[in-house]
């Protein structure tokens, strides 16, 4: 079945919300408190990651949601604090700010409205396209390497080490000189929570795993006085976001600093946000509009850097959460919203309880989950060259970082893109006595039928890839037995010709002229200007051009009629080329 996609309009309300079905709205609540029970307990693991205060990460369920619901295209799409967009804010900040300070998170929401501004840009002058850029393997292998960094990262606070550093081999390293120093006390509460959270997904993955473990962890550390051998959160202030601009003192170096960040957050929030809501639209047939998406991503980040939160973005792991639930609509995430009020106004003195070690562990199975090793291995099986560049972008991610693993992705997302284009799988096509017709490689140079060359270009003609046009049509035209009559360009996988083409495709038109074939055209495509198609006709001449490759036969057989010749008995016996496929 086709997917719908929503018609275009610059800004609409409650696209994602409305309608709601009355028999639906039971078990939009239930999906709500399931999304709130395990985004939670992933929420302040996230803040280990960013560097932020605990009370930060819940923060992102509140306005953030409420705006994208409101004004978001996706039905489905939660949005929320991402491990991705996390790592890179602590990573892009070290030596701008100190970790947890007033200063560090104004950055941190500075860095939220620089990326909702980028969106806002994004969205007017239709740049919305850019999510494709960022090709499916290349993210896999960038959200593999964001998954070992921030794995790897909570090993020490497993361990109950004091860690410390600020790249994944630096911490590796300190933690491997600590090691004397380990926490058992620490870690044996780590691993009992990693028992119980894989034994409940064992069980059932609508199980709130990470919402047992904790509140076991939080009981058992009430009752027996964890806090007395090993790190706890501490406490966490009650009560509702203060909404304000972040304060901090402006230079252009700090900008210069803050503009790499913004857009790498930009970029990840973007491609990530664009590729699951796609994902979902198609599952359940819903309406696809991105650029609805990308106007509530942008009014999610002004309300996450208004409301003292760092940056949003489309989470895959609340998405299927909510999916698995039942959940359809945003009024899911409106009722999980609720949910957070009531922890924020009433359950904050509780998780102030929590282990350091149990929340590593929370994060640590976060950053697993974002490891994708066997889908690096389809990617393998199906385009080596694919899998390279995922591999490449993992390593940069793991060993530079996340912000240079952003660009880099992006670079050879669009390096892999420009590459099929310019170097096309270009084919030469025959006619079969029984009217079918056959492919065949280019070097082969096989006439449709004997003094009529057919040659299809698959990609549209551009200054990089009309060199090889040119090759392959003068190899194609010597030394044919029986010689070419008509040369025929099969036309229908361009859909654009730019100025170098046109002049490559004037002196091969010149060239054959010269040696008397004629060249036609067949099933140009009508998606060229008015200019362009003029320029197209001017350089051919109006007669040139056929609708199909069956008209072209017939015309072909007429004329050798008229002339005498019967395309279907060679001049001379001759051996047809042997092919590859």
């Amino acid at each position: 079945m086709k997917k719908k996609t929503a018609k275009s309009s610059f800004f609409k309300i409650g696209q994602g919300l409305l309608p709601i079905r009355i028999s639906q709205i039971p078990t939009e609540v239930v999906a709500g408190f399931t999304l709130a029970a395990l985004a939670i307990p992933v929420n302040i693991g996230y803040s280990k990651i960013a560097g932020t205060p605990v009370i930060t990460e819940l923060y992102t369920m509140l306005l953030p949601v409420l705006l994208f619901a409101l004004a978001g295209g996706s039905r489905l799409l939660v949005v929320g604090a991402d491990s991705a967009t996390a790592a890179i804010l602590a990573a892009g900040l070290i030596g701008i700010a100190s970790t947890g300070t007033d200063e560090y998170l104004a950055l941190a929401g500075i860095l939220a409205l620089m990326a909702a501004t980028f969106m806002i840009l994004a969205r007017i002058i239709g740049l919305a396209f850019l999510a494709d850029f960022l090709s499916r393997s290349v993210l896999i292998g960038f959200l593999t390497g964001v998954g070992i960094q921030v794995a790897l990262g909570q090993i020490s606070s497993i361990l109950g080490l004091q860690g410390g550093g600020h790249g994944t081999l630096q911490k590796i390293w300190l933690d491997i000189q600590q090691i004397d120093q380990i926490n058992y006390n620490a870690l044996g509460i780590a691993l009992a929570v990693l028992l119980v959270i894989l034994g409940a997904k064992k069980i059932s993955e609508r199980i709130p795993d990470a919402l047992i473990a904790v509140i076991g962890a939080i009981t058992a550390s009430w009752l027996f006085n964890f806090g007395a051998y090993m790190h706890l959160v501490g406490s966490i202030p009650s009560g509702l976001p203060h909404f304000s601009l972040p304060q901090v003192n402006w230079s252009w170096d700090l900008i210069h600093k803050l503009l790499p960040i913004a857009f790498s957050m930009f970029l990840v929030i973007l491609a990530q946000s664009a590729a699951t809501s796609r994902v979902y639209a198609a599952r359940h047939n819903q309406p696809l509009d991105q650029n609805a998406d990308l106007n509530g991503l942008a009014l999610a980040n002004i309300g996450a850097g208004l409301s003292g939160t760092l940056a949003v973005a489309g989470s895959p792991t609340k998405t299927q959460i909510v999916d698995s639930a039942g959940g359809r609509t945003q009024l899911t995430h409106l009722v999980a919203a609720g949910v957070v009020i009531l922890v924020l106004l009433f359950l904050t003195e509780p998780l102030a309880y929590m282990p350091e070690s149990v929340l590593a562990v929370i994060v640590f199975l976060t950053g697993i989950d974002l490891i994708k090793f066997r889908k690096m291995m389809d990617i393998l099986q199906q385009q080596p060259s694919e899998f390279w560049i995922a591999i490449i972008t993992m390593l940069m991610v793991v060993f530079v970082g996340i912000e240079q693993g952003v660009l880099l992705a992006m670079a050879l997302s669009l390096i892999e893109h420009t590459r099929h284009g310019y170097r096309p799988k270009n084919i030469v096509l025959e006619y079969t006595k029984s009217g079918h017709w056959v492919t065949h490689p280019v070097t082969s140079k096989i006439q449709a039928v004997p003094g009529l060359m057919i040659y299809r270009f698959t990609h549209s003609i551009y200054y990089a890839n009309a060199s090889q046009l040119s090759r392959e049509i003068e190899a194609l035209i010597q030394a044919q037995n029986p010689p070419l009559r008509w040369f025929c360009i099969d036309a229908s996988a361009i859909s654009d010709i730019d100025y170098t083409a046109a002049e490559t495709l004037k002196s091969l038109s010149d060239l054959l002229r010269k040696k008397k074939i004629r060249l036609i055209v067949s099933q140009m495509q009508d998606g060229f200007s008015e200019d362009k198609h003029q320029k197209i006709l001017e350089l051919f001449g109006e007669n040139v051009f056929f609708n199909t490759l069956d008209d072209v036969i017939a015309a072909y057989m007429l004329t050798s009629i008229k002339n005498r010749y019967n395309p279907l008995i060679p001049d001379t016996p001759s051996k047809t080329p042997k092919t590859s496929t």
